[in-house]
């Protein structure tokens, strides 16, 4: 995950086949997504948009585990 997104951790989201999704905008607030997402209905009101609050844990090293 880059610096920008760990700043940015709300998503709109647009939900597709097969449980996959696609990212339409990111937000550091979400009140900001909300708006957001209000304009977005307003202009494509048949389509599907979720908000989401992303996050993804690093992995940690094994092998620093085992020093």
């Amino acid at each position: 995950m880059t610096y920008k997104h760990q700043l940015h951790p709300w998503c709109i989201i647009q939900p597709l086949a097969n449980l996959q999704r696609k990212v339409v905008a990111r937000f550091r607030r979400r009140s900001d997504a909300e708006a957001h997402l209000q304009a977005m209905r307003r202009l494509a009101p048949g389509a599907t948009y979720l908000i989401v609050f992303d996050v993804q844990i690093e992995p940690q090293n094994s092998m620093l585990e085992q020093q």
